[in-house]
């Protein structure tokens, strides 16, 4: 896999915040044979309009990534979780549409970087579409072949444990292997299709009595 085929167009769903991260149940009935979603009047949900109310759960952003014939490809995703601790389990959601992640799905390791408040450059770089998603970015790779990006607020090297189809999407479970964390760094927080950072609360040295 070269460098120029690792930068294929996606498909819009893989781009960043169409998908946040885990996803709630639909609140009504699929409508018969349509697959879609009906309210109880009978309209149908609308996609613009689940992504909207979707975007509301603010979510951190992670970098999914890997060796390929020793060129780093990978993707930038919001729909990513905390699943099991034993096992240790995450999981991410792709969309069937992306033309990546069939690159991906086979590495024997995949990075997983969780992007600081700082790195909101790399993440437009890896949702992005066409050119070098790596170029200018800090990243080295495991001995296993998962790329992990530098000045990360977390990382984890996994491995694919299994795909569970879910509408228009994956739902991938991932094994951690290795992990570590740098609580110093602030992670980069994507709420309502904006880059948002945290800021501790104002009355947070008294909180409310009860």
């Amino acid at each position: 896999m070269t460098a120029a085929r690792a930068q294929h167009r996606e498909d819009r769903h893989e781009r960043l915040g169409l998908r946040p991260a885990g996803r709630p149940p639909k609140p009504q009935t699929h409508g018969p044979g349509d697959g879609q979603g009906v309210r109880a009047d009978g309209r149908t949900l609308e996609p613009a309009e689940l992504r909207r109310v979707f975007g509301t759960f603010p979510t951190g952003v992670t970098a999914v990534a890997a060796l390929v014939d020793g060129v780093p490809v990978g993707l930038a995703a919001n729909s990513f979780t905390s699943v099991s601790l034993d096992p240790p389990l995450v999981s991410v959601c792709v969309a069937h549409t992306s033309t990546t992640w069939p690159v991906l799905r086979d590495r024997a390791r995949l990075g997983v970087s969780v992007l600081g408040a700082h790195q909101e450059r790399a993440c437009a770089q890896l949702a992005g579409r066409g050119g070098d998603r790596f170029a200018g970015l800090d990243w080295h790779a495991t001995d296993d072949g998962a790329v992990l990006l530098a000045g990360a607020s977390a990382w984890f090297d996994c491995a694919v444990e299994q795909h569970i189809r879910a509408g228009d999407h994956d739902i991938v479970l991932l094994r951690i292997h290795e992990l570590g964390a740098d609580h110093a760094v602030a992670p980069l927080v994507f709420h309502a299709s904006r880059f948002r950072r945290l800021e501790e609360a104002a009355d947070r040295a008294h909180p409310p009595k009860e």
